[in-house]
């Protein structure tokens, strides 16, 4: 656990979500400030909200917002299947019980949608429409007047067809509306003293799996099975592509020294072959968010 004493640097959060050197976020506090009063203010507004949860950094960060500004009128949502790793819901539950906000789990079938499974570039919006699906019947069934997730203004600039799903279901976004970026949103995390502030970008297993190839829970476990591995090994961002028999190892550029030890890639690789992959590579260029939509660019 980071020592909640201990001052943020620049360099810590830059480095968090490789942010550009040159962003100054001591400069910017004070405008980030102003934007979450704002967005606090507008929180205040809402009768009652349900917020999709994940227990990345943002979702966490705007079910916090949403506890201090409505309190129990507040309920932070998150969704069960076999896209979503036992990690993460481990990490989801223990950052709800350590702030007391309001929780609950409900379970997706998404599974059971052939135009999700089939896993062309529109997965995510099939995977959101579900959710929204549920968390709309919820809200019915409990009085809620709204619900919301954690997109922010940098995520616009990505191709995210899971937004489509939230506009046609008529989402609040209350971080994008508030103008707040994801440096913003971590450094005012810190600030607020939350756990999530330096918390490892995180997706659904299925953002794993290349376009085109099913997504099944079978392989879904798989990869979870290899990426609770590679944690084991002491690594902290990482992600496990699955391209056929071939598994995709990304590490971030500042573990892939580690990585590189003849050692590890030999324990790896065999613990992922013991998973059923024939091949097994170390991807040079290392983490980044978003990699497999490098195949729909050259398309």
């Amino acid at each position: 656990m980071q020592d909640s004493t201990r001052t943020i640097s620049v360099k810590e959060i830059q480095a968090s979500e490789k942010i550009a050197p040159g962003i100054s976020l001591g400069a910017e506090m004070e405008e980030s400030r102003g934007k979450q009063e704002r967005m606090m203010a507008g929180l205040r507004q809402i009768n009652s909200l349900l917020i999709a949860f994940s227990g990345g950094a943002d979702s966490a960060y705007l079910a916090w917002a949403a506890h201090q500004a409505l309190g129990k009128r507040a309920l932070a949502v998150t969704a069960l299947s076999a896209s979503f790793s036992e990690h993460d819901r481990e990490q989801a539950q223990r950052f709800a019980a350590t702030t007391g906000i309001r929780h609950e789990c409900i379970r997706t079938g998404e599974f059971a949608n052939p135009l999700y499974v089939a896993n062309q570039a529109d997965r995510c919006y099939h995977c959101k429409d579900e959710l929204f699906d549920k968390m709309e019947a919820l809200a019915s069934e409990r009085g809620f007047a709204a619900i919301a997730y954690g997109i922010n203004a940098d995520d616009t600039h990505e191709f995210r067809p899971g937004h489509r799903a939230a506009a046609e279901h008529k989402i609040l976004a209350p971080l994008l509306a508030a103008g707040l970026r994801k440096n913003e949103i971590r450094a005012l995390s810190r600030e607020a003293r939350l756990t999530t502030w330096d918390r490892p970008a995180a997706a659904c297993l299925s953002s794993r799996v290349a376009y085109g190839t099913a997504v099944t829970p079978e392989l879904l476990a798989r990869i979870e099975r290899g990426e609770d591995f590679i944690r084991g090994l002491g690594f902290r961002q990482f992600r496990l592509r699955a391209h056929g028999e071939l598994a995709r190892v990304e590490i971030s550029p500042d573990e892939l020294p580690c990585a590189l030890d003849a050692e590890t890639m030999r324990r790896i690789a065999a613990e992922l072959k013991q998973l059923g992959f024939t091949y097994v590579t170390l991807d040079l260029e290392g983490y980044r968010t978003g990699s497999l939509n490098a195949s729909l660019k050259s398309k």
